[in-house]
């Protein structure tokens, strides 16, 4: 076989590899860490299913690889942050109600492999979306900005999240057709407030840029 047609799914292990860093990390509640590995998990797996299709080597196993490495780097990597955030309260048993995002994760990523409907845009939100929301929580909390820790507040979004990524929500992709304005306004209005976010609040903006993204989504599937 040609070496092109492993460099895809070298990259897919990459992602792998990072997610599991991510994992490790989370476990020992290093947060900055945890983002850096699932950011660096995020840019493996676009570059995966770029190379794929520059090199015109897509395979079935590369698909099946890619859900395997996304469920580790952004489903187990998230849900052990959010149990590591738990961890740190008086909430004992209602920690393991984080794991729930591992099994929700991998329900949305097998929906997706199967899901016709999701060839230019998306139906819930993504896992790696849903990653960095968390991380970017995580990071938030444990980083510089020392937000409060509400163990109760944790939970919600727990569920929010779960809920997210498997709803029949209609959510926009970035594939651009062309970069004019017209069929694109809602990708650049996007754009446009995570430069601003990633400006005013740099890598803390994550979840709030996840928030954004989702609230512009149910924007759009209001006026219509």
């Amino acid at each position: 076989m040609k070496i092109k047609q492993h460099i895809p799914n070298a990259i897919t292990c990459l992602n792998l590899l990072s997610g599991t860093l991510a994992v490790m990390m989370a476990y020992e509640a290093h947060y900055q860490w945890v983002a850096f590995f699932v950011i660096l998990s995020a840019v493996f797996d676009f570059f995966d299913g770029f190379s794929a299709r520059l090199l015109g080597v897509s395979s079935a196993i590369g698909k099946e690889l890619d859900s395997l490495a996304d469920l580790i780097s952004f489903g187990f990597a998230p849900a052990l942050t959010a149990y590591s955030l738990l961890n740190s309260s008086d909430w004992d048993y209602t920690r393991y109600l984080a794991l729930l995002i591992v099994a929700f994760s991998a329900l949305r990523l097998a929906k997706f492999n199967l899901d016709t409907r999701q060839t230019t845009s998306f139906i819930g939100l993504a896992t790696p979306a849903n990653a960095l929301f968390w991380v970017g929580l995580a990071y938030s909390y444990g980083g510089p900005l020392q937000l409060p820790l509400y163990p109760w507040a944790i939970l919600l979004l727990i569920a929010l999240s779960c809920f997210l990524l498997v709803c029949e929500l209609p959510m926009f992709s970035l594939k651009f057709k062309s970069f004019g304005w017209k069929g694109n306004e809602i990708r650049w209005i996007f754009i446009s407030g995570v430069v601003l976010l990633s400006v005013i609040f740099r890598l803390r903006a994550l979840p709030v840029i996840i928030v954004w993204y989702t609230l512009l989504s149910l924007c759009a599937l209001i006026k219509k």
